[in-house]
Formats: C-alpha cells, sequence, structure tokens
C-alpha cells in the first residue's frame, strides 16, 4: 500500500490538472510587476478576501513576517498568542529581522486570549515602553473554527485603542468551509471571517494542495510597504506565474473538496476513539490530536512508520488529512494502531 502521509496538509503533490496549468501559464517577471498570472491571483485573493490588494508570497512565514514588519517598526510590539505560529513556529523572525517585539498572552483551550488581558497588555504612551501597534490571530486553531463574536470583540478593542489587526488565516479556507451556513457559499463566509482584520495571510500550501505559496491582502498602500519588505526577506521571485497558476487553479477546484478532507478527519477520529490508550481531540476540520498513554507516543510514531503511515509528534500526535488521502489510507492507518496496541498487550496475556 502506498505511504499514509498524515503528517500536515503540505505534503500533498501537484495533480494533473495542477500540473497543466503550470505549464500553460502566460509568464512575465513579478519583481518587474509584469507576471500576468501572478497579477491575476492577486487581483482575485484580494477580491475573495474583501481587501484593496495583495501580494504573492513565497511562503506563509515570509506572509506574516511582512505583514508584522509593515504594520509595527522597530521598538514597536505586536499582542499575540503564546502558541500561537506567528510567535512559537516562525524562528522568531520579527524580532530578528525587525526588532519588533511579541508580547504572549496565554490562550485557553480554544486559542483565544481573554479580551481584558489583550487590554491590559496593550502599553501606555510612554518611552519605558515598546509602542504597541498590532493584534495578530489565527484561523483555524489547531483545527477549530474561531468564533466570529471572538474576532469581532478583539479586533474592536484593537481599533478602539489605535492598533491593526492581522490574522494568520494558514487553514482559511478550512475554517470557511466548515463554518459555512447553509446555502451560503465557502468564499462568501471567508470574507465574512476576514472582515474585521486590517490584513490577512492566506496559504494555498496548505489544504488546496499548490506546491508553494501564500498570500498578504491588506490596503493598497500597506501592501505597497510589504512589497519593499518582501524584496529585503528575498521573496522577489521572476517568473512566478508558474506558482500562481497553481493556486488559481486551487481557488477553482480545490476548495469545496476541503470537505472530504473534514469527513476524513472525523473518520480517523471515530476510529481511534474506541482504542485503549489514546485520547483523541478531533477538531471541526482536518486536523485530530491524539495523546498516548505511558509515554508510547515515540515507540507508536515509529511503528507507523513501518507500516507506511507518517505523523508528527511535536504536540500530542498530530494526523491532518487532505487530498492525497483517501478513506482506504485512513482505514489502514486505524487498523495499524490498533495492531500496534494489540501487539503491546500480547505479552501481558501470556
Amino acid at each position: 500500500m502506498k505511504t499514509v502521509d498524515l503528517r500536515s496538509d503540505t505534503v500533498t503533490q501537484p495533480t494533473a490538472a495542477m500540473r497543466q496549468a503550470m505549464m500553460a501559464a502566460p509568464l512575465g517577471d513579478d519583481v518587474f510587476g509584469d507576471d500576468p498570472t501572478v497579477l491575476a491571483l492577486q487581483a482575485r485573493i484580494a477580491q475573495l478576501t474583501g481587501k484593496q490588494a495583495a501580494l504573492f508570497m513565497p511562503s506563509g512565514t515570509q506572509s506574516n513576517l511582512c505583514a508584522i514588519l509593515a504594520h509595527c517598526g522597530r521598538g514597536d510590539e505586536y499582542i499575540v498568542g503564546q502558541m500561537a505560529h506567528t510567535y512559537r513556529y516562525e524562528g522568531g523572525g520579527a524580532a530578528v529581522l525587525g526588532s519588533v517585539q511579541p508580547q504572549p498572552l496565554a490562550q485557553d483551550a480554544q486559542g483565544q486570549m481573554q479580551i481584558g488581558e489583550i487590554a491590559a497588555a496593550i502599553k501606555p504612551d510612554d518611552p519605558h515602553f515598546a509602542r504597541t501597534r498590532l493584534l495578530c490571530l489565527e484561523n483555524t486553531w489547531n483545527g477549530h473554527v474561531m468564533p466570529d463574536s471572538y474576532f469581532a470583540q478583539a479586533c474592536e478593542l484593537a481599533r478602539s485603542r489605535g492598533l491593526a489587526a492581522h490574522l494568520d488565516g494558514a487553514r482559511l479556507f478550512n475554517a470557511a468551509v466548515a463554518s459555512a451556513a447553509s446555502g451560503q457559499s465557502a468564499m462568501a463566509r471567508l470574507r465574512q471571517i476576514v472582515e474585521p482584520f486590517d490584513t490577512v495571510s492566506v496559504c494555498f500550501s496548505k489544504g488546496l494542495g499548490a506546491p508553494v505559496g501564500s498570500a498578504l491582502c491588506g490596503p493598497s498602500d500597506f501592501i505597497e510597504r510589504a512589497r519593499r519588505i518582501r524584496k529585503m526577506a528575498g521573496g522577489g521571485l521572476r517568473q512566478a506565474g508558474l506558482l500562481a497558476a497553481c493556486a488559481l487553479h486551487a481557488l477553482d477546484h480545490h476548495v469545496d473538496r476541503l470537505a472530504i478532507d473534514h469527513r476524513l478527519a472525523q473518520r480517523l477520529a471515530q476510529g481511534l476513539r474506541g482504542i485503549a490508550g489514546l485520547s483523541v481531540r478531533s477538531a471541526q476540520t482536518n486536523i485530530v490530536f491524539v495523546d498516548v498513554d505511558a509515554g508510547r507516543g515515540p515507540a507508536l510514531v515509529d511503528f507507523l512508520k513501518q507500516q507506511g503511515v507518517l505523523v508528527t509528534g511535536l504536540v500530542g500526535l498530530r494526523w491532518v488529512t487532505h487530498l492525497d488521502v483517501d478513506e482506504a489510507g485512513i482505514d489502514h492507518a486505524i487498523a495499524s494502531v490498533r495492531r500496534f496496541f494489540q501487539m503491546a498487550s500480547e505479552p501481558a496475556a501470556r
């Protein structure tokens, strides 16, 4: 059986149709601003998010970095969750490259910072303190869709205190598909989610299956600042239309199918729940977290690899469904986990 790679939704291979779209893309030089496919993608994603402009980026990490540095100057700070990607998992880029101080706050199990704690963390206008300029939030959070009411409260607080609000929307399309109301399109829902934010970063190389790329969306003057920062960060690509074509194809063909990934994640969670020794934390979208009793997580990861099933173990065990995983792959993963625990119990039975 082929390898069932559940480490992340970033491991997908371009589909045959996506490869054809890539090869057919008209190209220019994006550093000069004349790649027609990049321009088409930027116009498309700006329209979808309801923002004035957009900028194609090689990665979500660079997109978030450029956003923070375009919002904040040296000696400024941004408020962010203690476990948020923009603080914990992006190499400290804003501090290292931009001298922008993060002010991390505790989050609850749903990924929310307390509104009162956000307010208390905003510094007064005093030379003793960094200048608080930005609030960074994230959607989805560990596979869960963040509530609109929380975003509305947090962004209103930021606005009332003179802060901008940025959304790390690495899996924003998953959030939109999972939370769209009956009869509402995923794209309409996406625009609704991002409406309170000044800027948003969206990723094409996670759930949408493009090989590379994110986009930063926001006001036109902000995007021009971000373009200069992208150049300094080494993100100025030449014939980037090859990659933008994949993202355009994904927007046309891979958004609504995210519902399949979500159903497979639920199938996985249900199959694992009945196994003694596991604690399963399923999500609304395409990510399932599993805690393994008695410190047996590393042994389980190694065993699954021998069975052709790949998972990560950074925060418990994380299983992520995507367009290269099907029902048979999920069932094989469940059966492999059952086999591991059956083998572990056999000596005790004898």
